[in-house]
């Protein structure tokens, strides 16, 4: 069994694309737009360059996108996604990045279970951990 994150953008998924290959070096394995769709019909006219479905990889994750209904105003209630880094410094420089246009939930601190720790929601509104592994 294999469990991977879906992210449903509505509507800023090129956006995201975008800020996560600078925030996190993302990479993109798959994108398609609503205009391939094998199925036009169930997608909303004037659509045609939103994204159907996209796949990143942040390191050796796969996330996979889309714009869903596109309507702009995503909401990430519930989960979070947790980034593991090598070193501090690494772990700096992503919780940087992710921040730009965000909120910082927990500044990146010493925890009992990593020497650097934070939290965030991106501009996006997804939240992220952001952490060294010990």
């Amino acid at each position: 069994m294999f469990v991977q994150s879906y992210l449903f953008l509505d509507g800023r998924a090129e956006e995201a694309i975008t800020f996560y290959k600078q925030a996190v070096g993302a990479t993109v394995d798959v994108l398609m737009r609503n205009k391939e769709s094998p199925e036009p019909t169930m997608c909303a006219p004037g659509s045609d360059e939103k994204i159907l479905h996209a796949a990143i990889k942040i390191g050796e994750t796969t996330v996979m996108l889309s714009d869903g209904y596109a309507k702009g105003q995503p909401k990430f209630e519930g989960f979070g996604m947790a980034l593991s880094v090598k070193t501090e410094a690494e772990a700096d420089k992503i919780f940087a990045a992710l921040c730009e246009g965000g909120k910082i939930i927990m500044p990146q601190t010493k925890t009992f279970f990593s020497p650097r720790f934070g939290m965030l929601h991106d501009k996006f509104g997804v939240q992220w951990m952001v952490l060294v592994s010990p």
